[in-house]
């Protein structure tokens, strides 16, 4: 499925985002690898948005049993009851134990901040991207480029994202006593004030900025290698999305086991480290899950996480570039004079 030359809107296609104008009337092969993601100027922050909250609100959606899952098999001092070896193993005892909806609890927050955190995310990812390869190396991809568009991108998703990340991991964990999302927010709320929605704040950035530099560096390089000529090949965007997704999540472990620990605040492992009150601070992290699992306890739940990471970047890498390329092609035919 391509916009083909020849076809409703072709010349449309031919206008990239960086300004270029080439001439529309080249040869079929020239307008075949014409990049569909450099979009038209009018259309591209909403077409952006759109297809970036379409793709996070599915990806959080279809994997977050998983991400349950894994927001468990990272406490650093589980439960007697809450103990699993495997995802697919802790999945059917949640499920026999606790009932069928268990993995779901949270969900509904996780998706009101996932649309607008991933619209923000792949809106501004594009824009840097494209203004930032005309820096680095002029109609050309720079590396460099879409790894720092990567970073610049995490800083909006994860200010929206953070807060729903304390609700939804909180009500993940075993034996949580929050029913709902209201009584979770309005309970963090009273106990530990506003701050504690962000304090893992800067955790989070340190583990996403280069999660999401590694995500993107090598989503794009591997793009290069098997849709050069970046046409819409969603079975590209796939391989490519899941790839890139399990790489970063496998070096970036340890990071996501210490912003779980400043999330959850696990009352026992907590209290075993004889640690009184709140614990924040990335570094705080580091040392209490050193001084409880040692160097193992970076890499708990790694399986898990990569596990739910593949396939989710492979989910929002697949959805997000069916949508640009839908809501792309339907603009450019609805302005094509008949």
């Amino acid at each position: 499925m391509e916009l083909r030359c020849g076809g409703v809107g072709s010349q449309a296609v031919g206008r990239r985002m960086d300004g270029d104008s080439r001439d529309g009337g080249g040869s079929c092969k020239d307008a075949g690898s014409e990049d569909y993601e450099n979009l038209p100027t009018s259309a591209s922050l909403s077409t952006h948005m759109t297809a970036g909250a379409m793709a996070g609100i599915l990806e959080h959606s279809i994997m977050y049993p998983v991400d349950s899952v894994k927001t468990r098999m990272q406490s650093l001092n589980p439960d007697p009851r809450a103990q699993y070896t495997n995802v697919y193993g802790a999945l059917r005892k949640i499920v026999r134990t606790e009932g069928f909806w268990r993995p779901l609890r949270g969900l509904n927050v996780m998706i009101m901040g996932a649309g607008p955190a991933h619209a923000m995310y792949f809106a501004c990812y594009e824009n840097m991207k494209r203004t930032l390869n005309d820096v680095f190396h002029h109609q050309g991809n720079s590396h460099l480029a879409n790894g720092i568009a990567g970073s610049m991108a995490t800083l909006l998703h994860d200010a929206v994202m953070n807060p729903a990340e304390v609700v939804k991991q909180r009500m993940q964990m075993y034996n949580s006593p929050h029913r709902s999302a209201l009584s979770c927010v309005r309970t963090v709320w009273r106990t530990e004030g506003l701050g504690a929605f962000y304090r893992s704040y800067s955790t989070q950035l340190t583990m996403n900025i280069p999660f999401q530099s590694i995500h993107f560096i090598t989503y794009e390089f591997l793009q290069e290698q098997v849709n050069p000529h970046r046409g819409y090949n969603p079975q590209s965007h796939i391989i490519s999305g899941g790839l890139a997704g399990a790489l970063a999540a496998a070096a970036t472990t340890p990071l996501d086991v210490c912003k779980t620990l400043l999330n959850t605040q696990e009352n026992v492992a907590l209290n075993l480290a004889n640690i009184s009150g709140r614990l924040s601070g990335m570094a705080n992290a580091f040392r209490t899950v050193y001084q409880l699992n040692g160097l193992p306890g970076y890499f708990k739940g790694m399986q898990a996480r990569v596990i739910y990471q593949m396939p989710s970047t492979a989910i929002s890498w697949s959805v997000y570039e069916f949508f640009k390329y839908f809501f792309t092609k339907h603009q450019l035919e609805n302005r094509t004079p008949y």
